[in-house]
């Protein structure tokens, strides 16, 4: 018995050893090809086993295998994935994925991706799984809502009203960029989100760099850039169709589809979805159709051209009115829902403030690979936009004597109505009539890279663009009267009987013309020190037809001169790598910019330009800290912005004559400075907690006065502007976010987030700030929500399903997310309340 035993235990010995003696210890580094940007939770895993492991922060993965020899799996979410035998201990070094679409390496070229521990900006980058994830019925730029300095809200409620905020500038000075084109308005800069709905669908990254970043333009942001790059078309066939339902009959379906690449080159995707809903907000009713398509062509090594088409036909009701907290709290509504601008017309919901547009965008690439150093990426777009906004002429339509049941309910269309039939020959009394923009837009973005040495690139190229857009009012409904009289003496329009169709009011074209060539240089010194420069010149030139006020017979006087600014800009930096967890890095910049065209141009309806306007001059630096180890990561970030000569403007009282003045008010600087910290702590592969905080301290930091002369050059009057100290307002100055995400399943996750924001100062207008005596502008009261979500993933026969549900704003909470300064007190500021408790489930099935 003792030889049995004996015998049992050297048998078991010798299996252990041999099994230890055939495991391996793998270890390697996964990197996105071309920019070699390291892919952080990429699985590892051991074919045929379930054994495997996730990359860290820096890519970096370990991994000990259950066997001497055999292969490895390396997959990531939109690449193709790679397996790598293996044979005892080994050291892969860097595993390099290429990603699962055709093109892409040509978006990223010209969109100019930043990377991790090398290029010295504040960056935060979100993958197309985290906004499948959690976007569910916000909207599309509110998925950023916890990322460091920014801040983002609904406004009103619409469909596609949302505005975001970095670092306290508006998107009037944020640079936002899909597939490195730029898509602010360029009359005005703003960025309207209803016409780029669809997004959440396509988009592949969205990266937003924080103050000056390395996108490659002739005109740089101020406040920072958003730069979304979709999908461009799929390696392999296959595809997917989802629906989804939410709150408020909100219904979504489409498909996208991918032939894949096939032998001679050439692949294509298409995506296309339906969105429809009551909207959370009363009377705000919603409809819009998105789609996608891109066409790949690999024509030879060197050359592959891609076409890509993308927009989204919308139209939503509108809350366009604010009110004061007190008068929202009286509302049979609520705070929330409670909206003045809708009503019934025939029994059907009709709205007084009324979204409806449509801007496709297209674009045609080319990458030439020169050579093994050398490339050439070349975009050529267009984009064609029309549609309006609803407006109300007459006293009577939101007026508390026309609304159905009392002062807070639906407006009474029908009783409007009923009063202009019985005008007769004297015309409708209330109209609805639009405001009507449609813009022709042609843009050449050029952008050569010449890899000089394993240490040198350099990059440089031309942003051209050419834009029209036509602005006028037009009658859409004359609400059953027979004609309406424009009561504006000094256009053509004035005392003529209008009908539906009839422009009124104003009818202009504005110009802009802009041309610029742009340069960097990156140095990597060597393996610790990495060098950045960059520079631009563009000249930006204005001009304005205008058809209401001026005489047909004349058409030479229909057009004003042509007014050109230019502009200029300089930034650098370096990233350091302490070590392998740490390192630093300094950006610094000055640029200075030509102000918009409505600052030229201020008088709709005249042609004379302003010839004070001066040029924006932003200075701006930045120190950033990054610790990054296998389980935690963070970022540190201070910023110093100060914004020199902002372009301001204040209409003036009209003189007896007739005459309108407009104030052009120099010398109003602001200072934007902060700190930014965020985090990323894994203490398991099933579970990553993620947090953000933002201190911001933004300030006017100017008292300035300007002299006002008359035509005859005599002294009409003097605007004085006392801001120096005051709260920069409508955005959030400090934000706090904490979430955590689960992974219960290999291909399912749970989540919940919360977002804290404060020290949010209603917007106004900073001319209006006259005296020295006024009180501070008034501060919303802070507010935290929780969202919460799961995605479950199954099979469906052969089909890989994915289950989606969300709910944001778990707890219901009540809180103001816009606000408008009248005179510093709660009582007197008008607001907007955000979206309460809202819900989705959506259905992904892939084929």
């Amino acid at each position: 018995m003792k030889k049995t035993t004996n015998y049992l235990l050297l048998t078991v010995a010798l299996l252990f050893s041999t099994v230890i003696m055939a495991q391996s210890t793998i270890t390697g580094t996964v990197l996105e090809q071309g920019i070699n940007m390291p892919l952080p939770g990429a699985n590892v895993v051991e074919k045929g086993t379930t054994n495997g492991v996730v990359t860290d922060f820096d890519g970096n993965f370990t991994l000990n295998t259950k066997s001497g020899s055999g292969e490895i799996v390396i997959t990531y979410v939109g690449y193709t994935s790679k397996t790598v035998s293996f044979s005892g201990d080994s050291s892969l070094g860097k595993v390099v994925l290429e990603p699962s679409q055709v093109g892409l390496e040509t978006v990223q070229i010209i969109a100019s991706v930043a990377v991790d521990r090398k290029t010295p900006v504040a960056v935060s980058t979100v993958k197309a799984a985290d906004i499948a994830l959690k976007l569910s019925t916000q909207e599309f730029p509110e998925i950023l809502k916890s990322t460091p300095g920014i801040y983002a809200t609904k406004q009103g409620g619409g469909y596609g009203d949302a505005r975001v905020n970095i670092r306290g500038f508006s998107s009037e000075n944020v640079a936002v960029m899909i597939n490195g084109v730029p898509v602010n308005d360029m009359e005005n800069g703003a960025v309207y989100w209803s016409n780029w709905a669809g997004l959440g669908d396509v988009t592949s990254t969205m990266q937003v760099q924080r103050g000056l970043g390395a996108s490659k333009v002739a005109v740089p942001s101020t406040g920072g850039t958003i730069n979304i790059i979709t999908k461009t078309t799929d390696v392999e066939e296959g595809g997917n169709f989802f629906t989804g339902i939410g709150n408020n009959g909100y219904l979504k379906y489409g498909m996208t589809y991918s032939t894949g690449l096939s032998d001679k080159g050439f692949a294509a995707t298409v995506s296309a979805s339906k969105i429809s809903g009551d909207g959370y907000v009363d009377g705000t009713e919603f409809e819009g159709y998105n789609y996608f398509i891109n066409l790949t062509q690999e024509i030879n090594d060197a050359h592959t051209i891609s076409f890509s088409a993308f927009g989204a036909q919308q139209e939503h009701g509108q809350r366009f009115n604010r009110s004061t907290i007190a008068e929202l709290r009286q509302t049979e509504s609520g705070p929330l829902k409670s909206n003045k601008d809708w009503g019934y017309k025939n029994g059907e919901v009709y709205n007084s403030a009324f979204n409806f547009y449509h801007k496709p965008q297209m674009s045609l690439n080319h990458l030439w690979t020169i050579d093994d150093n050398s490339v050439l990426s070349t975009a050529l777009y267009a984009s064609f936009g029309q549609g309006g906004g609803r407006r109300d002429e007459g006293s009577k339509i939101g007026s508390d004597d026309y609304r159905i049941g009392g002062v807070d309910q639906p407006i009474d269309f029908d009783t409007i109505i009923e009063e202009n039939i019985a005008n007769g020959v004297s015309g409708s009394s209330d109209i609805i009539s639009s405001s009507r923009n449609s813009h022709k837009w042609y843009g050449l973005l050029t952008t050569y890279k010449n890899d000089i040495s394993d240490k040198l690139v350099l990059s440089g190229g031309f942003d051209g663009r050419y834009y029209v857009g036509s602005h006028w009012y037009q009658v859409d409904d004359l609400l059953g009267g027979q004609f309406f009289l424009d009561n504006e003496d000094d256009t053509k329009a004035f005392g003529q009987a209008l009908q539906v169709g009839d422009r009124y009011n104003k009818d202009y074209d504005g110009y802009v013309v802009r041309t610029g060539f742009f340069g960097q240089a990156e140095y990597q010194v060597d393996e610790k020190l990495n060098l950045f420069m960059a520079a631009d010149v563009s000249n930006t030139n204005y001009w304005k037809k205008e058809f209401m006020s001026s005489d047909a017979s004349f058409p030479a006087d229909r057009k004003s001169d042509n007014v050109n600014f230019v502009g200029y800009g300089i930034k650098g930096g370096g990233n350091y790598n302490l070590d392998d967890t740490n390192n630093v890095f300094v950006n610094i910049g000055y640029f200075s910019k030509a102000p918009f065209l409505t600052n030229v141009f201020q008088q709709e309806d005249e042609l004379t330009y302003n010839e004070d306007a001066v040029n924006e001059k932003v200075f701006s630096a930045e120190l950033g800290y990054g610790y990054r180890s296998e389980k935690f990561s963070a970022n540190v970030n201070l910023y110093y912005t100060k914004w020199m000569d902002k372009a301001e403007s204040r209409e003036l009282p009209s003189t007896t004559s007739g005459e309108r003045f407009y104030a052009n008010i120099l010398g109003i600087d602001a200072l934007h400075q902060g700190l930014e910290i965020d985090f990323k702590y894994r203490p398991t592969n099933e579970l990553t907690v993620t947090g953000m905080a933002s201190l911001g301290d933004w300030q006017w930091k100017s008292d300035v006065s300007a002299d006002i002369f008359s035509q005859d050059g005599e002294l009409f009057d003097t605007v004085e502007v006392f801001a120096d100290g005051i709260k920069v307002g409508n955005s959030a100055q400090t934000t706090f976010a904490l979430g955590t995400a689960y992974d219960f399943a290999p291909k399912s996750k749970a989540y919940i987030d919360y977002n804290y924001a404060t020290n949010m100062f209603a917007d106004f207008d900073v001319t209006s700030r006259s005296s020295a005596d006024l009180p501070d502008v008034w501060e919303a009261p802070g507010f935290g929500l929780f969202d919460v979500g799961v995605s479950h993933t199954f099979d469906i026969g052969d089909f890989e399903a994915v289950l989606n549900t969300k709910i944001n704003n778990l707890f219901n909470t009540e809180y103001i997310s816009d606000a408008q300064d009248n005179g510093g007190l709660e009582s007197d500021a008008a607001v907007y309340y955000g979206t309460g408790r809202t819900y989705s489930v959506s259905l992904k099935v892939n084929f």
